[in-house]
C-alpha cells in the first residue's frame, strides 16, 4: 500500500469521525467484494514537513490532528536497529530501502503561508 492510500485511508476515518470535514468532491472506489461506492473526499492532511515543502508553516501550539505509521525512503547506510535479519551488513552502504514510521498529520486550518524571502 503506497503512502497516499495510506493517508486516503486514514483521511476517512477521520472524517467519519467528525475530525475532518469533506472537500464536497466524490470519488468512486471499489470495496472487497468488488461493488463500487461514492466516497466524499475529505479534506487535505499533510505532515510537517510536507506543509513546509508547500510554502506554509504549521501555527506555534497547534497539535497533530491524526498520527499514523506512513512509508519512510532512505538512501545510505541503514542504522543498527533498522537492520534486518536479511541484509547482508556489510552490502549495506548506499542502499535504497524503506520503513513504517509514525507521522504526525496537520490540516489547512492549522497552517499560515511563510512569507517569500527575497
Amino acid at each position: 500500500m503506497t503512502n497516499a492510500m495510506i493517508i486516503l485511508l486514514h483521511s476517512v476515518k477521520l472524517m467519519e469521525k467528525g475530525i475532518l470535514k469533506p472537500t464536497g468532491e466524490k470519488i468512486q472506489v471499489q470495496d472487497a467484494e468488488g461493488e463500487v461506492k461514492e466516497l466524499d473526499v475529505p479534506e487535505p492532511i499533510h505532515t510537517y514537513a510536507a506543509w513546509k515543502s508547500l510554502g506554509y508553516q504549521v501555527k506555534k501550539g497547534s497539535k497533530a490532528v491524526a498520527q499514523f505509521p506512513v512509508w519512510k525512503y532512505m538512501n545510505g547506510k541503514m542504522e543498527a536497529e533498522e537492520v534486518r535479519d536479511d541484509v547482508d551488513v556489510e552490502k549495506n552502504e548506499n542502499r535504497k530501502y524503506c520503513f513504517m514510521k509514525k507521522a504526525s498529520f496537520f490540516t489547512a486550518a492549522q497552517v499560515e503561508k511563510m512569507e517569500e524571502k527575497k
